[in-house]
Protein backbone atom coordinates (compact mmCIF):
# COMPACT_ATOMS: atom_id res chain seq x y z
CA UNK A 1 0.00 0.00 0.00
CA UNK A 2 2.83 2.11 0.87
CA UNK A 3 4.86 1.67 -2.67
CA UNK A 4 1.05 2.53 -4.33
CA UNK A 5 0.63 5.76 -2.17
CA UNK A 6 4.48 6.72 -3.28
CA UNK A 7 3.44 5.66 -7.00
CA UNK A 8 0.73 7.75 -7.06
CA UNK A 9 2.46 10.68 -6.01
CA UNK A 10 5.58 10.52 -8.14
CA UNK A 11 2.84 10.16 -11.10
CA UNK A 12 1.23 13.89 -9.71
CA UNK A 13 4.39 15.60 -9.43
CA UNK A 14 5.28 14.05 -12.84
CA UNK A 15 1.82 15.15 -14.47
CA UNK A 16 1.53 18.23 -12.95
CA UNK A 17 4.40 20.45 -14.26
CA UNK A 18 3.42 19.59 -17.62
CA UNK A 19 -0.67 20.37 -17.42
CA UNK A 20 0.09 23.69 -15.75
CA UNK A 21 3.28 24.72 -18.50
CA UNK A 22 0.99 26.08 -20.90
CA UNK A 23 -0.94 27.99 -18.00
CA UNK A 24 2.37 30.67 -18.19
CA UNK A 25 1.35 34.11 -18.07
CA UNK A 26 3.80 36.87 -19.18
CA UNK A 27 2.88 39.62 -16.97
CA UNK A 28 6.23 41.43 -17.60
CA UNK A 29 5.65 42.81 -21.28
CA UNK A 30 5.15 46.48 -19.94
CA UNK A 31 8.00 48.26 -19.02
CA UNK A 32 8.71 47.98 -15.09
CA UNK A 33 9.12 51.29 -14.31
CA UNK A 34 9.23 53.59 -10.79
CA UNK A 35 5.59 53.34 -8.91
CA UNK A 36 5.24 55.10 -5.82
CA UNK A 37 2.33 56.79 -4.83
CA UNK A 38 1.06 57.46 -0.80
CA UNK A 39 -1.92 58.16 0.67
CA UNK A 40 -0.49 59.90 3.74
CA UNK A 41 -4.22 59.66 6.08
CA UNK A 42 -7.74 57.74 6.18
CA UNK A 43 -8.92 61.26 5.04
CA UNK A 44 -6.90 61.23 1.57
CA UNK A 45 -7.69 57.67 1.52
CA UNK A 46 -11.85 58.15 1.39
CA UNK A 47 -11.37 61.36 -0.48
CA UNK A 48 -8.83 59.97 -3.11
CA UNK A 49 -8.65 55.72 -2.72
CA UNK A 50 -11.53 53.46 -3.15
CA UNK A 51 -14.61 52.59 -1.29
CA UNK A 52 -15.23 49.18 -1.43
CA UNK A 53 -15.42 46.22 -3.74
CA UNK A 54 -15.22 46.61 -7.35
CA UNK A 55 -14.32 50.12 -6.82
CA UNK A 56 -11.54 51.74 -8.96
CA UNK A 57 -9.62 54.75 -9.92
CA UNK A 58 -6.65 55.73 -12.53
CA UNK A 59 -4.17 57.82 -11.70
CA UNK A 60 -1.51 58.70 -13.75
CA UNK A 61 1.37 61.14 -14.90
CA UNK A 62 2.23 62.35 -18.09
CA UNK A 63 3.67 65.28 -19.52
CA UNK A 64 -0.08 65.70 -21.03
CA UNK A 65 -1.83 64.76 -18.29
CA UNK A 66 -2.44 64.10 -14.72
CA UNK A 67 -5.81 61.72 -13.13
CA UNK A 68 -7.52 62.08 -11.21
CA UNK A 69 -7.98 66.01 -11.36
CA UNK A 70 -7.14 67.78 -8.59
CA UNK A 71 -5.07 64.79 -6.86
CA UNK A 72 -2.07 66.05 -5.02
CA UNK A 73 0.60 64.64 -6.63
CA UNK A 74 4.37 65.51 -5.18
CA UNK A 75 8.05 65.27 -6.39
CA UNK A 76 8.63 61.94 -5.70
CA UNK A 77 5.11 60.38 -7.03
CA UNK A 78 5.67 57.69 -10.15
CA UNK A 79 2.52 56.10 -11.91
CA UNK A 80 4.39 53.59 -13.66
CA UNK A 81 4.65 52.92 -17.65
CA UNK A 82 1.00 53.66 -18.24
CA UNK A 83 -0.56 54.80 -14.93
CA UNK A 84 -1.58 53.19 -12.01
CA UNK A 85 -5.23 50.89 -12.17
CA UNK A 86 -6.31 50.68 -8.37
CA UNK A 87 -9.13 48.54 -8.00
CA UNK A 88 -10.81 46.90 -4.74
CA UNK A 89 -11.61 42.95 -4.99
CA UNK A 90 -14.71 41.76 -3.36
CA UNK A 91 -12.56 40.54 -0.35
CA UNK A 92 -11.72 44.16 0.34
CA UNK A 93 -7.98 44.00 -1.32
CA UNK A 94 -6.53 46.85 -2.87
CA UNK A 95 -4.70 45.68 -6.40
CA UNK A 96 -2.77 47.91 -8.36
CA UNK A 97 -2.17 47.19 -11.94
CA UNK A 98 -0.07 49.00 -15.01
CA UNK A 99 -2.54 50.70 -17.07
CA UNK A 100 -0.76 49.77 -20.25
CA UNK A 101 -1.98 46.85 -22.43
CA UNK A 102 0.54 45.09 -22.73
CA UNK A 103 -0.40 43.25 -26.12
CA UNK A 104 0.10 46.58 -27.24
CA UNK A 105 3.00 48.15 -25.25
CA UNK A 106 2.24 51.49 -25.88
CA UNK A 107 1.80 54.16 -22.43
CA UNK A 108 -0.77 55.79 -24.05
CA UNK A 109 -3.05 52.52 -24.83
CA UNK A 110 -4.64 51.69 -21.50
CA UNK A 111 -7.42 49.66 -20.53
CA UNK A 112 -10.61 50.58 -19.12
CA UNK A 113 -13.45 49.05 -16.92
CA UNK A 114 -16.16 47.94 -18.55
CA UNK A 115 -19.21 48.88 -15.85
CA UNK A 116 -21.04 46.22 -17.45
CA UNK A 117 -18.97 43.23 -17.32
CA UNK A 118 -16.10 44.17 -14.57
CA UNK A 119 -13.44 43.69 -16.73
CA UNK A 120 -10.96 45.76 -17.72
CA UNK A 121 -10.80 46.19 -21.80
CA UNK A 122 -7.83 47.72 -24.05
CA UNK A 123 -9.90 49.74 -26.65
CA UNK A 124 -6.93 49.08 -29.72
CA UNK A 125 -6.94 45.24 -28.95
CA UNK A 126 -10.19 44.57 -27.57
CA UNK A 127 -8.58 42.15 -24.84
CA UNK A 128 -10.27 41.71 -21.45
CA UNK A 129 -8.47 41.18 -18.44
CA UNK A 130 -10.01 39.78 -15.03
CA UNK A 131 -8.79 42.37 -12.50
CA UNK A 132 -11.40 41.54 -9.61
CA UNK A 133 -10.61 38.31 -9.00
CA UNK A 134 -7.98 36.81 -10.86
CA UNK A 135 -5.29 39.65 -10.87
CA UNK A 136 -5.11 40.82 -14.17
CA UNK A 137 -5.34 37.30 -16.15
CA UNK A 138 -6.54 37.23 -19.46
CA UNK A 139 -10.03 36.74 -20.18
CA UNK A 140 -10.05 37.41 -24.68
CA UNK A 141 -8.23 38.58 -27.46
CA UNK A 142 -4.95 38.87 -28.32
CA UNK A 143 -4.02 38.72 -24.67
CA UNK A 144 -5.60 35.51 -24.07
CA UNK A 145 -3.99 33.54 -27.36
CA UNK A 146 -0.97 35.05 -26.48
CA UNK A 147 -0.71 34.55 -22.35
CA UNK A 148 -0.27 38.42 -21.92
CA UNK A 149 -1.36 39.75 -18.12
CA UNK A 150 -1.22 43.34 -16.60
CA UNK A 151 1.55 44.22 -14.80
CA UNK A 152 0.86 44.17 -11.16
CA UNK A 153 2.16 46.47 -8.44
CA UNK A 154 2.23 46.60 -4.34
CA UNK A 155 -0.32 47.89 -2.17
CA UNK A 156 0.70 48.08 1.56
CA UNK A 157 -1.94 49.42 4.42
CA UNK A 158 -0.41 51.01 7.52
CA UNK A 159 -1.18 53.98 10.11
CA UNK A 160 0.96 56.70 8.81
CA UNK A 161 0.85 56.59 5.59
CA UNK A 162 -2.04 54.85 5.24
CA UNK A 163 -1.61 53.11 1.69
CA UNK A 164 1.64 52.96 -0.32
CA UNK A 165 1.45 51.83 -4.07
CA UNK A 166 5.42 50.25 -5.04
CA UNK A 167 6.40 47.64 -7.17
Amino acid sequence: MKNLSLRLLAAIACILPATTACDKLDDTRVPNLPVHLVFNSVADWHTWGLGGATDHKRFIISDTERVPSGYPFTALDRTGFGGILLVEDVNGNIIPYDLACPVECKSTVRVRIDEDTFTAECPQCHSTYDVFSLYGHPLSGPAARDGYGLRRYHASRGNVPYMVISN
